[in-house]
């Protein structure tokens, strides 16, 4: 059985501008989960300049990607670089422009807001923003140009600047349902086996194909 390979630079035939992001991404500081994709026309190889911003090694946060994560071209993920000092009169970063002799760079502006953490099969639509020390829960869905400044729950969708909850995917009990089934966790081959299951929206029978996969 040919098996879809996590480290391809081209997954689609015949299309260049989706990657999977482990092919592509260098930064020890960028954490990617298996088939986790970037789609851009312009060149997903660039995910790491285009995406990700303010990504300073002085300041040492980490953005973390989930398996099976899907980002649409030119969606953002602002790390705490991008902080400004906010609790005086002036917002100016002195210190990192050398203002302050002797300062180190950084070492002003507001406390880091913590890792950013995308979860397993979120979907980010073109263009969103995702603010410094985000959670986005797994199964997520978050529209195009929306800015998400809080934490996300899982398999909820949001949308809009501010982004705010539309809805939830299913109701509760199927979530946590879902998020014991772990689907994303199974060896590729059980995931091919199963697809037709993870593509309707019955419970059971993804409950009965993963009882399945944990007796292999």
């Amino acid at each position: 059985m040919n098996r879809p390979d996590p480290l391809s630079r081209r997954p689609v035939p015949g299309w260049g501008g989706t990657a999977y992001l482990k092919a592509v991404v260098t930064n020890p500081r960028i954490e990617v989960g298996d088939f986790s994709y970037y789609d851009d026309s312009r060149g997903p190889e660039h995910f790491e300049a285009r995406c990700v911003r303010y990504h300073f090694d002085f300041v040492g946060d980490r953005l973390i990607i989930g398996k099976f994560v899907a980002i649409a071209q030119g969606a953002q993920f602002i790390m705490n670089g991008a902080n400004h000092p906010m609790t005086g009169f002036s917002t100016f970063p002195f210190g990192t422009l050398g203002f302050v002799p002797g300062e180190p760079v950084g070492a002003e502006g507001d406390p880091p807001r913590g890792d950013t953490v995308i979860g397993n099969d979120v979907w980010i639509g073109r263009e969103a923003v995702i603010m410094p020390g985000v959670t986005i829960g797994d199964g997520a869905i978050i529209g195009a140009h929306a800015v998400v400044g809080s934490d996300v729950p899982a398999y909820a969708i949001v949308a809009g600047n501010p982004a705010r909850l539309i809805r939830k995917r299913f109701p509760d009990d199927v979530i946590a349902r879902l998020q014991a089934i772990r689907w994303w966790d199974w060896p590729v081959e059980a995931i091919m086996e199963h697809v037709a299951a993870l593509r309707a929206s019955d419970i059971e029978r993804l409950e009965l194909a993963a009882r399945k996969v944990q007796g292999a």
